[in-house]
C-alpha cells in the first residue's frame, strides 16, 4: 500500500498551547451536539457514550475536497470527548463501509489525534483501492499535528448517495490498551446526487427532469404524459431501527418553466402506494429558468408507510399533480406576485372559445389575493392570440376572467403572458399551455428495466406469485399502460408455459411490445392478475 507523508509542522511549546486552546475554541463551534441522526442527511453526532469514567461521542460529516477543481466526497469521523469537545488520542477504528448496497472495504484505521478523513474519489476500476495519507489539512494545520486521510478509489465513489458506516472503537487513549469490548456505531451519511431524465413529451416536446436524491441513488424514472405522473425508486431498509436511524428522507424535482404540465400549485406523493401528507412538498418557484419542489419525509411518514404500504423492496415513489391544487402557478421574475390560472374547459381545443381564470396573488403576503393593474395576452410565437388590461379583484372568492375564440389555425403551444403588474415592468411572467392536446389512452408503454424481471423469470430465479404481484403493481401504478381488458371469472389460476416463453422472448427482444401485452392482457382476462 502506498503511504504519502508531509513533514510535521515544527512550532515551539509556548505557541503550541495558545495554538491548542484556540483550536479548542474552534471544534466548540463546530461541533453543534444536536443528536441529529445521518441517514439522509450530510452530518451525524451519536448520543454520548460511557468510556472509561467520561462521556464520549462519534461525529461524522461530509464536505467536498475542492468543488472548483474535482467532484471528489470527504466525509470526517472523529471520536471527541463529549465535554470538552476534544479529539481523543490513539484511537483505532475499524470501519466496514457500503455506498448504497454496494460493499466497499473493511479495513482498521489507526488515528493519533482520533481523526480520520475519508475522500471518495471516482475512478475507473475494478476494484476498490484504498491509499492512506498523512495530510497536515485545516484541522492538522490548527491543532499542530498530521490527521490521516484515506484515499477510496473505485466507480462512481464521488457521485453522491448514501454512504454507511459500521465502526467499532478498538482503543482509544492509548493503542496498547484494547477495549474489552469495542465501541459501536452504525452511521450513515447521505450526499446529494442529482441525474437528468430527457424525454420527448407529446404536447411540451423536448423536456427534461433533474431528480436530486439527498438519501441514495433512484433508478428505474418513467414519466407518463396521459397521467403527468412521474415515478421512480430508491434503495430503502424497511425496518423500526433503519427509520429510527433515519433523520429525513429528501427528494427534489427541477422541472424546466417551459414545461407547463407539471407547473401546478400542488403535487402528491405516494411511496408504496401509500399517499404522503400534503405537508412534505414544498414548491420553489424563484428560479430564473425552473422550479424546484421538494419532498421532505420524516420519521412519521415513513412509519406510516412501513406500517400500511405493501411488502416492496426499496422506495417506489409516484408523483403526480395533486387534483385538489388545479392550479397553474408562476412566479413573477421579480418575486412579488404569484399568478394562480387554470381554464375552461380543461382541455383547450382550436376554433373554439376558452376561459382563462385567474388570481393575481402577494407572495408576500401569504398569496393572498390582491388588487394590482395587469397587461394580459395569449401568444404563439410573435403571434397575439389576443390581449386585454385591467386591474385584478382581492377577492378570495371571484377569479378574474379572459375569454376569448381560439382561432382555428391556432394549435400546439401557446403562452399566457402577465405583464407590467402593479405598474412595475419587472413583475411578469409566463405560462405555457397547450391547445388540441395529445392523448392515447390505449397507447402501449413498458419502461426497459421490466424486461429484468421477465427474464428472471422466465428462468424461474423468481416464483409465479412474485412476477404476478410485480406486474399488477406496475399496472395499478400506471408504470406499464396497456389497452383496458375485461376480466372473466374463472377458478384456474395456472399461468400457461407460454407466457413464460413470451417472457423470455420478449426480454431477448424476439417479440415486440405489443406481442407481450397481449399475454399479460390474457392473464387479465382470466383473473390472473387482478387489476
Amino acid at each position: 500500500m502506498e503511504k504519502k507523508s508531509v513533514k510535521k509542522i515544527q512550532t515551539s511549546g509556548r505557541s503550541l498551547k495558545n495554538l491548542f486552546l484556540f483550536a479548542i475554541l474552534i471544534f466548540s463551534s463546530l461541533f453543534a451536539f444536536d443528536y441529529a441522526f445521518g441517514h439522509g442527511v450530510g452530518s451525524e453526532t451519536f448520543p454520548p457514550v460511557d468510556f472509561n469514567g467520561k462521556q464520549v461521542t462519534l461525529e461524522l460529516s461530509s464536505s467536498k475536497s475542492d468543488p472548483e477543481t474535482n467532484d471528489d466526497q470527504q466525509i470526517s469521523i472523529s471520536m471527541i470527548d463529549f465535554d470538552s469537545k476534544v479529539t481523543l488520542r490513539d484511537v483505532t477504528f475499524l470501519v466496514k463501509s457500503h455506498r448504497g448496497e454496494t460493499f466497499l472495504f473493511e479495513q482498521e484505521f489507526k488515528a493519533d489525534n482520533g481523526f480520520i478523513v475519508f475522500n471518495f474519489v471516482s475512478e475507473d476500476s475494478d476494484s476498490i483501492i484504498i491509499e492512506e495519507e498523512t495530510n497536515n489539512g485545516l484541522f492538522g494545520s490548527l491543532l499542530g499535528f498530521e490527521s490521516r486521510m484515506v484515499h477510496v478509489k473505485g466507480p462512481k465513489l464521488s457521485e453522491g448517495g448514501l454512504y454507511k458506516f459500521d465502526i467499532n472503537i478498538l482503543t482509544a487513549d492509548d493503542y496498547s490498551q484494547k477495549l474489552e469490548e469495542p465501541l459501536f456505531f452504525n452511521a450513515g451519511i447521505s450526499i446529494a446526487q442529482t441525474t437528468r431524465h430527457d424525454f420527448v413529451d407529446p404536447n411540451f416536446g423536448e423536456q427534461n427532469i433533474d431528480v436530486v436524491t439527498y438519501y441514495d441513488e433512484i433508478s428505474n424514472f418513467q414519466y407518463d404524459s396521459n397521467l403527468k405522473e412521474i415515478s421512480f425508486s430508491m434503495p430503502f431498509e424497511w425496518s423500526e431501527s433503519n427509520i429510527e436511524q433515519t433523520s429525513v428522507v429528501h427528494e427534489e424535482l427541477v422541472i424546466p418553466k417551459t414545461f407547463g404540465d407539471l407547473l401546478v400549485s400542488g403535487f402528491s406523493m405516494h411511496v408504496n402506494g401509500v399517499k404522503l401528507s400534503d405537508d412534505i412538498v414544498t414548491i420553489d418557484d424563484f428560479f430564473s429558468d425552473g422550479r424546484v419542489v421538494h419532498f421532505i419525509i420524516y420519521q412519521k411518514e415513513l412509519l406510516n408507510v412501513f406500517e400500511n404500504g405493501s411488502n416492496q423492496n426499496g422506495m417506489n415513489f409516484v408523483i403526480k399533480p395533486d387534483r385538489d391544487y388545479i392550479h397553474l402557478s408562476s412566479v413573477t421574475e421579480n418575486g412579488q406576485f404569484r399568478i394562480l390560472a387554470s381554464m375552461e374547459p380543461e382541455n383547450l381545443t382550436s376554433d373554439s372559445n376558452a376561459k382563462i381564470l385567474f388570481d393575481i396573488t402577494d407572495i408576500f403576503l401569504k398569496n393572498r389575493p390582491v388588487s394590482a393593474t395587469y397587461d394580459f395576452s395569449v401568444t404563439q410565437n410573435e403571434k397575439i392570440i389576443f390581449e386585454q388590461s385591467g386591474t385584478s379583484n382581492d377577492s378570495k372568492d371571484q377569479h378574474d376572467i379572459a375569454e376569448f375564440m381560439i382561432p382555428e389555425d391556432i394549435t400546439g403551444i401557446v403562452n399566457l403572458n402577465f405583464n407590467n403588474l402593479d405598474g412595475n415592468n419587472l413583475a411578469k411572467t409566463t405560462i405555457p399551455i397547450v391547445i388540441d392536446r395529445v392523448t392515447n389512452q390505449n397507447e402501449i408503454s413498458i419502461p426497459d428495466w421490466i424486461r429484468n424481471n421477465a427474464l428472471w423469470w422466465s428462468e424461474e430465479q423468481i416464483d409465479d406469485n412474485t412476477f404476478i404481484q410485480g406486474i399488477e403493481y406496475l399496472i395499478k401504478n400506471n408504470i406499464i399502460v396497456i389497452p383496458q381488458t375485461q376480466q372473466e371469472t374463472t377458478e384456474t389460476k395456472e399461468i400457461p408455459s407460454w407466457i413464460r416463453n413470451n417472457a423470455e422472448w420478449w426480454a431477448d427482444g424476439q417479440i415486440d411490445d405489443e406481442t407481450f401485452v397481449q399475454g399479460l392482457e390474457f392473464l387479465i382476462k382470466k383473473g390472473i392478475i387482478r387489476v
